[in-house]
């Protein structure tokens, strides 16, 4: 599969390659800070899948957590278009930054403990408390 995609205004673009390894909404209380509000939602691709094709993204990690992520995001119109897992070899994608969203279709709700009485989780759709046993 090739996605492609980018952010809002245009400045970063990407194409990644690669099945999807999780199509997935998280519903935490730190990705209803970065989508404002609603859940997050995500595909996790191969990490060597991915490139810039072109613009260079700002990065912004939390120093104060113990195992944190590195978010990239647009610096100009502030798009948030991709999530570097410290130690993995996949990356989070985010739906909202595909030419095409349509190819998405999510599989299970993630962190729903954390969910707000507005989130709607689609019928059929697997619902975690937190992360499922892998």
């Amino acid at each position: 599969m090739t996605l492609t995609g980018g952010c809002y205004c245009g400045e970063l673009r990407y194409v990644c390659e690669g099945e999807p390894m999780l199509k997935a909404s998280c519903h935490c209380r730190e990705c209803q800070y970065i989508s404002g509000g609603g859940p997050n939602y995500f595909m996790l691709m191969p990490k060597d899948g991915f490139r810039w094709t072109s613009g260079a993204p700002k990065q912004f990690t939390r120093s104060d957590l113990d195992n944190p992520v590195t978010r990239e995001f647009c610096a100009n119109c502030g798009t948030h278009v991709r999530t570097m897992l410290t130690g993995r070899d996949q990356i989070v994608l985010k739906v909202g930054t595909l030419d095409d969203p349509s190819v998405f279709e999510p599989r299970i709700a993630i962190y729903t403990v954390d969910s707000q009485p507005f989130h709607v989780i689609a019928e059929g759709v697997s619902k975690f408390e937190r992360l499922p046993a892998r």
